[in-house]
């Protein structure tokens, strides 16, 4: 379950779009039946449109980095210096 979950009203700031459609779904697998991998699920016909799927979850891609994130490559970053530093003279 989305620790921010996004209402079927929810509208892009940008363009005015809908945000809780099947195409930005981490099931929307285009080719799969309905285009989702959800089995549970019934995926509405428009896939560009707002809906109620109780299963919506929204693709980690359309999401702006955390600080979490950040924090978590910063820390990668350290480790990665660390281990080349082993190596060079």
């Amino acid at each position: 379950m989305d620790a921010d979950p996004i209402s079927r009203s929810l509208r892009s700031a940008e363009c005015g779009k809908d945000l809780r459609v099947c195409r930005h779904c981490r099931f929307y697998l285009p080719g799969a039946r309905g285009d989702c991998s959800e089995p549970n699920a019934e995926p509405p016909q428009e896939k560009d449109r707002g809906n109620f799927c109780d299963w919506f979850s929204l693709n980690g891609r359309f999401r702006g980095e955390t600080a979490g994130e950040k924090g978590a490559q910063k820390k990668a970053d350290s480790a990665k210096s660390a281990f080349d530093s082993l190596f060079s003279n």
